[in-house]
């Protein structure tokens, strides 16, 4: 393998110089898994574990085979359901900056037909109808060339999704994150709170004093960093477990509504449906109708 030294910076970003494409990976736990954002474009291959996953303010399911492509300070996070499970590998990751397609193309024309998905990604774009082997083997390559041949393995798979019709773009708000790497820790300890205490009473205050702000102040604060109202995000984060409950257990709906953390059916009918355009019970026929889960849009 050759030599591809990295540093990694406060921040936890990558830096490779002198390279168009840039390859990472970890495993879980790991310090690079946590709510931030970034000047690059990142393609997430997720080959281990399963949980949510946080783009812009987009709340969802992932699990291995994941594709996701985020684009330049969008937030983004993956949270392991189950946060003792260790894995020596759970996300390989293409990077590369825009300026290098940008400026490249004033050359090679040729990659302007990338640019369209560029700007897609803007929103967060997530991948469907990849065969999951060929994903894995790509990205290896990636991890294990350098330099031209890197470039060149990497073109043809940026090639294939830019030409994709089965995707989906993820966050309804282009959320543009510029906040310090305090303010980031500060969000990052607010989603994983909600993320593991969503079934508990949340409320604004006593979150808002977990990282030592004042209610207005973290109110401002967390609707300019993830484009919601804290309680939007934390029914986001409820009826995205919802969802999951709905598709893979029998369970009533009542019961569901108490289990993820509302506190009485119609409200938690209402949020539903403000979020996913359809009342859970439709929400749960049309699943199992459609075991895939949510259909890709273009």
């Amino acid at each position: 393998m050759p030599n591809t030294a990295k540093r990694i910076t406060p921040e936890y970003e990558i830096v490779q110089d002198n390279e168009t494409i840039r390859y990472l990976e970890h495993g879980h736990p790991s310090d690079l898994i946590r709510w931030h954002a970034h000047d690059d474009y990142e393609l997430h291959f997720i080959v281990a574990t399963s949980g949510k996953v946080f783009v812009g303010d987009y709340i969802g399911n992932y699990s291995p085979g994941q594709l996701i492509l985020t684009g330049p300070r969008l937030p983004h996070n993956w949270i392991c359901q189950d946060d003792q499970q260790v894995v020596k590998l759970r996300d390989m990751v293409i990077r590369f900056d825009h300026e290098s397609f940008s400026n490249g193309m004033k050359i090679i024309p040729e990659l302007a037909e990338i640019l369209p998905m560029l700007a897609r990604a803007k929103s967060g774009i997530e991948f469907f109808d990849l065969d999951h082997e060929y994903l894995k083997d790509i990205f290896r390559k990636v991890r294990d060339s350098s330099g031209l041949s890197r470039l060149i393995i990497s073109l043809p798979l940026l090639q294939k999704l830019a030409h994709s019709r089965s995707y989906r773009l993820l966050s309804t708000v282009q959320i543009d994150l510029k906040s310090n790497e305090t303010l980031q820790r500060k969000i990052n300890t607010v989603v994983d709170y909600v993320s593991q205490n969503y079934n508990q009473d949340i409320t604004l205050s006593s979150v808002a004093s977990l990282i030592g702000m004042s209610d207005s102040h973290f109110s401002r604060f967390f609707k300019k960093a993830t484009g919601n109202r804290f309680i939007e995000f934390v029914n986001r984060v409820r009826v995205s477990r919802a969802c999951s409950l709905l598709t893979e257990t029998d369970q009533q709906i009542a019961t569901i509504c108490f289990q993820v953390g509302f506190n009485n059916v119609a409200n938690f009918n209402r949020r539903f449906h403000e979020l996913k355009g359809v009342t859970p019970r439709d929400f749960r026929s049309q699943s199992n109708i459609h075991m895939e889960g949510v259909a890709p849009v273009s």
